[in-house]
């Protein structure tokens, strides 16, 4: 059913989760130990209820049906797994280790996402300590 949808809508249901997920992220400092995939879905349905302009465009009868809530759980699935399998660039490993060396910090990171979530609370420390 999500491949019915308009690519504008398609489009927005994405960005929608990535932004939701790298939210929720930063808000439990990317810790293994504290995420919890039903918070995530909690924060996802708040937002798209409350903020995404998709969601009003999409009729009710599909809403409520069964396969279009599949078809979402593996676009959520999809569009996580491209986050979390996106490498930090050669920018951001350099700017994360001058920022590590000149602060005595070890602060690790898998991805593209994780690495400016470390990127900016390496720079919020430097800017407290100058």
């Amino acid at each position: 059913m999500l491949k019915k949808l308009s690519p504008n809508i398609k489009s927005s249901i994405t960005r929608s989760i990535s932004q939701s997920f790298e939210q929720y992220m930063n808000e439990i400092g990317w810790s293994v130990e504290q995420y919890n995939i039903e918070q995530f879905y909690a924060n996802w349905r708040e937002y798209i209820t409350t903020k995404a302009l998709w969601y009003n465009k999409i009729p009710e009868d599909v809403l409520n049906a069964s396969q279009f809530h599949k078809d979402l759980a593996q676009r959520v699935e999809e569009v996580l797994v491209r986050i979390l399998n996106d490498p930090p660039t050669e920018e951001q490993i350099a700017q994360i280790e001058i920022l590590q060396e000149k602060l005595n910090t070890h602060y690790e990171y898998g991805c593209k996402a994780e690495a400016v979530y470390v990127q900016n609370v390496l720079e919020a420390k430097a800017n407290q300590l100058k």
